[in-house]
């Protein structure tokens, strides 16, 4: 409906095109809750089949306005884009988005929706969800989030939904408010950039991204929202009941901060001296840009990071694996699970001097049992397993081995532009169709965090108990 209103203030004949997306969502929404009526309490599988078919799902209906619209007139392409969206990646097929801007306002507003509908919904999937499916160690966020559980689980979700949107929107509308003030974008712009930052997701209204407006105030802007959209969302609900000092309380949120500082740092110290940017302010804006948003997983581009030298294309590929934090709409491995992979790694090394004695792994004053601890190691395994699959398969198809690891990397990882042929000044268009759907099913494992995909292509799943 929203992008109805949009296509009428802009008058540009696209409504009909969205009424009749509405219509046959609605229908068939409607038809399957009817199926479904009388059905038993869900158990594990049914959790893990809902959430897997459901954004599966959600990204086929998000393609129907490309299609029908003829802008994206292929469905495996709509599909790509839609799914792309929702998972809240960035990666694009669209070749001429300004083009398509001008004509179809209402197009390019729902291309920014699905992303921001898809950050929270990943959100509330990661804090409402995950941990009572007891997923990749998120049921650390237990005893830290306003999350379910087991005894309340609808009123609490029902609960942990209304508050993480309330919070979600007021920053939303915050960052509309101040990229408006800035004077270089119109509500449109400002309110479709303000969609896909908070959601992480990174698609623009420019061919060139954010460094086509030319503002540093506005880079500075979208760094800032960017920086808070990759923070655990229940720190954010926290501070907003009065409690701020969560956040550096936070064991995570300090890895995170300081792994943004030293990424920069770094990069900044490699830049200056190559000469790239024309002056110190640009190179450290641009720098800290690119971080930002390659380690959160936006995947927006102030400059074409592809011409720096090799060693920034090192770190950033680094910073593309491991995401932002747990609990946010940033993609990736997640800040936590590196941090207690590095915790546990540094216990194991003391172990090998102290045999005898026993070593606990600490997570914000709180002992992590073996388990969990289990839990992550093998959340890890099978990612770094993905991610090596699917670089062997581009590899398998043509692609060079930069553009391989760089597809992967960046659809795994939710991230949008990777490196090589799909860098920030590129698109996936040219890949083939069978690619495109394999790097969609990537964009969906990595989104719904490894297993919650998986596990449904084990036999056990289907077998009835």
């Amino acid at each position: 409906m929203l992008p109805m209103i949009v296509d009428f203030i802009y008058k540009e004949g696209d409504w009909s095109i969205f009424l009749i997306s509405a219509l046959i969502t609605a229908v068939t929404g409607g038809g399957l809750m009817l199926l479904g009526r009388g059905a038993k309490g869900l158990r594990h599988r049914e959790g893990f089949a809902i959430v897997s078919f459901g954004w599966t799902l959600i990204g086929i209906a998000g393609a129907l306005p490309f299609v029908l619209s003829g802008v994206i007139p292929s469905f495996t392409d709509a599909v790509f884009e839609s799914i792309s969206g929702f998972t809240t990646t960035g990666s694009t097929i669209m070749t001429n988005i300004e083009g398509v801007c001008e004509a179809h306002h209402g197009i390019i507003f729902w291309r920014a929706l699905i992303q921001w509908l898809g950050g929270m919904g990943i959100v509330v999937f990661a804090l409402a969800i995950l941990p009572l499916l007891g997923v990749g160690g998120m049921q650390l966020f237990r005893a830290e989030s306003p999350g379910p559980n087991t005894e309340k689980l609808t009123p609490r979700i029902k609960e942990t939904a209304r508050l993480l949107w309330v919070v979600y929107l007021l920053i939303t509308i915050a960052e509309v408010i101040m990229l408006m003030a800035v004077g270089r974008m119109g509500l449109f712009d400002s309110l479709c950039h303000s969609f896909t930052t908070m959601a992480t997701g990174g698609f623009s209204t420019l061919d060139s991204s954010v460094g086509g407006f030319g503002s540093a105030a506005v880079e500075w802007i979208i760094i800032l929202f960017m920086f808070i959209a990759g923070v655990n969302f229940s720190l954010h609900y926290l501070a907003v009941s009065g409690k701020p000092q969560r956040y550096w309380q936070d064991d995570e949120f300090r890895f995170y901060f300081k792994m943004l500082v030293i990424s920069s740092a770094m990069i900044i110290a490699v830049l200056i001296p190559s000469g790239f940017f024309s002056n110190i302010s640009d190179a450290v804006r641009g720098s800290i840009f690119q971080v930002v948003s390659i380690c959160t997983t936006t995947g927006y581009g102030s400059s074409d990071y592809m011409l720096w030298p090799p060693f920034t294309h090192a770190i950033l590929l680094f910073l593309m694996g491991i995401g932002g934090c747990a609990g946010s709409t940033g993609g990736g491995i997640k800040m936590m699970r590196v941090l207690l992979i590095l915790k546990h790694g540094h216990a194991e090394m003391k172990k090998l001097l102290h045999p005898r004695a026993v070593y606990s792994i600490w997570f914000n004053k709180r002992s992590i049992p073996q388990s969990l601890m289990t839990n992550v190691l093998g959340f890890f395994l099978l990612f770094m397993l993905v991610f090596v699959a699917g670089i062997l398969v581009l590899t398998l198809t043509g692609n060079d081995i930069v553009t391989a690891v760089g597809a992967t990397a960046a659809t795994l990882g939710n991230i949008g532009p990777g490196l090589g042929m799909v860098g920030p000044t590129c698109n996936f268009a040219f890949m083939s169709g069978g690619e495109k759907w394999f790097l969609t099913f990537l964009m969906l494992v990595g989104r719904l965090e490894i297993y919650t995909f998986l596990i449904l292509l084990l036999p056990a799943t289907w077998r009835r108990m």
